[in-house]
């Protein structure tokens, strides 16, 4: 994903004890109403801060290292940098914005299992070694081009519900790595640790159990042919659900004592991505058409042959901000922004984005009051896999993001010793934008 590497400098509006997410929204609905009615974020940073928190609470003894193509949002990278993460990158351009910001090589492993020669010789120029790695001919790749490389043996995990779906595209077999040692040990490329991935519609913890094993495993194989053995990554699939990041840390604590205990040199890290962001974007949309279609719904949708149903075309769609849905269920509920009586008739309705593709329907069936065209919708959770160029499909300008933080949230931040003078240089705090007058642009930033 491209990341926006030339939004060099941001504000971040600074909350008064009172002022909420809803009241920031309402200020920006009304100042886009006027203005054009665009699309935009709003990006609680204090969220990303909680979850940060709430990671060291949970689970202390495992390094997170957040996966950049998740959200590389400047603001987003430049705090996480700040509270201490590492960064999992998946592309030459993910690395540049991290080491922008000063983070050392140490803290940036490259995770793609299929890299260009350039990607490679990239890491091997700026210092990034560590590097997962899966299969011979990727190996063979990387000896060529990054003599320095310390490599993750990518191993594959298999859901135990039996759904192929959650089955792993990547990852190598058990019985393959001492192949892959052995082919590692001939070409004088070191392999340091192992790495697998559980997925995150994986709804079984049970399955670290398996996973942890068989990286012991491959840790006693690596040994035998002499490598040391010094981390193991748990990769990611975490939802940002404290009760699923418990109940992960209740398997696996006991399983990591026993296999890769303190003392034992281990470094244990992991790849949260969607963990840190989903929460912390929020995604305002405007009704640009609409549509009165027959109700032929049936199950959820179904109000009534004789009521009609209703098609909204949004201001952005699956070429933009909604991208992932053309590979996963939506995990947000629309809420209607305007107010409308309590008893006021739901209808079957249907959302669109703006191309008029059949591909851009980004809900298919749900319950919404009658719209009107220049109606809002927000979505929340939408800090995953959203901030992506727009398609030039059409348009539509890539929504603008505005950037807040209570003051709670900012003093947590600087009692944990963490300043914007020191660690973010970019970031430029205000007042809360709530106090802004109507034509005051500097609180804005397109991101």
């Amino acid at each position: 994903m491209k990341g926006f590497i030339e939004d060099a400098n941001y504000s971040v509006g600074l909350l008064d004890e009172g002022t909420h997410l809803g009241n920031v929204i309402d200020n920006y609905v009304y100042e886009h109403t006027l203005t054009g009615k665009n699309a935009f974020f709003v990006g609680d940073l204090g969220k990303i801060v909680k979850k940060h928190s709430q990671w060291q609470n949970v689970v202390a003894q495992i390094k997170p290292f957040y996966t950049v193509k998740c959200n590389s949002a400047p603001a987003v990278l430049e705090i996480l940098a700040a509270l201490g993460t590492g960064f999992a990158c998946s592309s030459k351009n993910e690395m540049a914005l991290v080491q922008e910001l000063g983070v050392s090589p140490e803290n940036i492993i490259d995770i793609s299992p299929c890299k260009q020669s350039s990607q490679i010789k990239y890491a091997a120029k700026t210092g990034v070694n560590i590097m997962s790695c899966d299969n011979e001919i990727e190996l063979k790749k990387i000896a060529r081009n990054h003599p320095n490389a310390k490599l993750l043996l990518h191993i594959a995990t298999e859901d135990i519900s039996g759904d192929e779906e959650s089955n792993m595209k990547f990852g190598t077999t058990l019985k393959n790595c001492r192949h892959l040692l052995k082919c590692a040990k001939e070409l004088d490329v070191q392999i340091v640790g192992v790495k697998f991935h559980v997925s995150s519609s994986c709804k079984e913890p049970q399955v670290y159990i398996h996973a942890l094993s068989d990286a012991r495993c491959v840790f006693d194989m690596a040994g035998e042919f002499g490598f040391k053995m010094t981390i193991l990554d748990i990769g990611g699939g975490f939802t940002g659900s404290e009760f699923q990041l418990q109940q992960v840390n209740h398997v696996i604590s006991p399983l990591l004592d026993v296999y890769f205990p303190e003392g034992s040199g281990i470094k244990v890290i992991s790849e949260p991505g969607s963990y840190y962001v989903s929460s912390a974007f929020t995604l305002a949309v405007n009704i640009i058409a609409k549509k009165v279609v027959e109700n032929v719904s049936s199950g959820v949708g179904k109000t009534g042959s004789n009521e009609p149903a209703f098609m909204y075309y949004m201001n952005d769609g699956v070429y933009g901000s909604f991208a992932s849905k053309l590979s996963e269920n939506l995990n947000t509920i629309p809420e209607v922004h305007k107010k409308y009586k309590k008893d006021a008739p739901l209808f079957t309705s249907s959302l669109w984005g703006p191309s008029c593709d059949e591909l851009d329907q980004i809900m298919e069936n749900c319950l919404l009051p009658e719209l009107n065209v220049g109606d809002w919708l927000i979505f929340d959770n939408m800090g995953a896999d959203t901030l992506h160029e727009p398609s030039a499909f059409n348009d539509f300008q890539r929504p603008t993001i505005y950037y807040m933080m209570s003051f709670s949230d900012w003093y947590e931040m600087q009692d944990a010793g963490f300043t914007s003078d020191t660690m973010m240089k970019n970031f430029f705090f205000v007042p809360s934008c709530i106090q802004l007058s109507q034509d005051d642009s500097s609180f804005s930033t397109e991101a």
